[in-house]
């Protein structure tokens, strides 16, 4: 299945428990398994009406995957796995329990809305190793940010605008937790003339980050769209990213390049997201199933 372009192996696991970072290693290979960027695995819940656990390609456990909690739901609403209640599905995952609201065409989960919780931007919560805790706050920046939101946060505790130099780029870059750990930055050349995939893997492995991080660059475009390609932790080059959309959307608010809404324009699609500054980031997107099989161990 895939998400604008971001793309799942799904396995219903609710009877049966296997050895899942493995067995993501295989499967995901473009070469040798089916190829995607993660593997999905369906499982029971006690708290929520089911459980999505879900392994990068390097057989690494992601916390959450917004792309991928779209597919997830595409799945089991359609087989009945789980019941919509209040039009609604309650999805556990490793950041806590998702209501998620399928939007149903003739039968069909075309376009899922997602609740991502509340974005976060301390320090601590990317987390982020800070070599100097005087310099590369610029909380003078946060130009659109409530008088709300500003009383509740300790503008030195962000990092925003923060010039990090990583190989031969000198970066501004402001980080945002969406459950797991984003660095955006926001360029003024083009982002189809970066190379990516070797500024990337530097940033994801800087020492300024201890536990890796989603890397994206961004160009602002026109009223509420941003243009954005992905470089993600533990998978590489991504044509979207579900958690990164709300991730850039939270840091061009509080920049001001945006109001409640944006559009973000990501190689493989474009996620909308609504968020005002206070509360909890709802980002939407199309979902589809591509093929299924049988896979032999």
């Amino acid at each position: 299945m895939h998400g604008a372009g971001n793309d799942y192996v799904l396995l219903d696991a609710r009877e049966q428990e296997k050895d899942w970072p493995s067995l993501a290693k295989v499967m995901c290979d473009r070469h040798y398994g089916v190829g995607a960027d993660g593997l999905l695995v369906i499982t029971q819940s006690l708290i929520a009406d089911i459980r999505m656990r879900m392994f990068n390609p390097d057989g690494s456990k992601a916390e959450m995957c917004g792309n991928g909690i779209r597919c997830f739901t595409k799945y089991v609403v359609e087989r009945d796995i789980s019941k919509m209640i209040d039009e609604q599905v309650s999805i556990e995952t490793d950041v806590g329990i998702l209501e998620v609201k399928p939007i149903v065409n003739n039968g069909e989960v075309e376009r899922v809305r997602v609740n991502m919780g509340t974005p976060k931007f301390y320090a601590c919560d990317i987390p982020v190793s800070l070599p100097n805790r005087e310099q590369g706050f610029q909380g003078e920046n946060l130009v659109n940010i409530p008088d709300i939101l500003r009383n509740e946060l300790d503008l030195t505790q962000l990092v925003v605008d923060y010039p990090l130099k990583v190989d031969r780029w000198d970066l501004k870059i402001t980080c945002v937790s969406m459950g797991n750990p984003h660095a955006v930055a926001f360029i003024d050349d083009s982002i189809d003339n970066i190379p990516l995939e070797i500024l990337g893997p530097s940033m994801e492995h800087h020492k300024f980050f201890p536990k890796q991080v989603n890397f994206h660059i961004v160009n602002v475009g026109r009223v509420s769209t941003l243009r954005a390609r992905t470089w993600e932790r533990g998978v590489g080059l991504t044509l979207a990213c579900g958690t990164g959309a709300g991730a850039i959307h939270a840091a061009a608010y509080l920049l001001g390049f945006v109001g409640d809404t944006s559009q973000i324009d990501m190689p493989g699609g474009v996620l909308s997201i609504t968020w005002p500054g206070v509360g909890s980031l709802i980002m939407e997107g199309p979902v589809d199933q591509v093929f299924e099989g049988e896979w032999k161990i």
